[in-house]
């Protein structure tokens, strides 16, 4: 290319001044952090959601104030599972439990010998946090849980609102906002959820 061709034509110099320059790279950043948001934004609404847990009903899983990273589509719940779920006649605040039946199942609680079995099974529960006290006699101790449904606990069972108290009882798998994947925060914790 001659160095004539590589010249713009007449009156199409495009230099702009420092503040011109200044404008132009101000709205492409502007425009990139709005599409970064907006992805974000779709991200957590449709993908996955950030919750905080309140509270010590998981401890030693979760503490109060973990921030947790939910897996929302595609999720169908699971035993085992941490999930988090929201009854508003239960309680204003999303709540976290460990998933310990799923429909179809059955749940025995035997408070004499500690356990807690689904079809029969006693549960290896290596996470709970010590083992539980006796609750009052209108709390579940033998639930057959309905399809649809899940029965929920906490792994602090003595200090944990769940699917024993009458209140809670079983709940329906469209109260459950995700399965609780990632701690986020505090980053001494951050990680995959066991």
């Amino acid at each position: 290319m001659s160095e004539e061709q590589k010249r713009p034509p007449e009156g199409r110099e495009e230099n702009l001044s420092g503040g011109d320059a200044f404008k132009v790279d101000l709205y492409f950043w502007l425009q990139a952090l709005v599409m970064a948001l907006v992805s974000l934004i779709l991200l957590f609404t449709f993908v996955g959601r950030v919750i905080g847990v309140q509270g010590s009903s998981m401890v030693p899983t979760l503490h109060d104030k973990d921030m947790l990273l939910l897996q929302s589509i595609g999720y169908e719940p699971k035993p085992g599972d941490i999930v988090v779920l929201t009854k508003e006649s239960f309680m204003a605040q999303p709540i976290v439990k460990r998933v310990i039946a799923v429909g179809g199942q059955t749940v025995d609680i035997d408070y004499a010998a500690g356990t807690v079995a689904v079809d029969g099974v006693a549960l290896e529960e290596d996470y709970i946090n010590e083992a539980m006290y006796e609750l009052p006699p209108d709390y579940a101790t033998h639930v057959e849980v309905p399809k649809g449904s899940i029965f929920v606990m906490g792994d602090n069972r003595n200090k944990s609102s769940d699917s024993r108290d009458p209140r809670l009882g079983t709940v329906d798998v469209r109260y459950v906002l995700g399965r609780a994947r990632f701690v986020l925060l505090p980053f001494q914790d951050f990680g995959v959820i066991e």
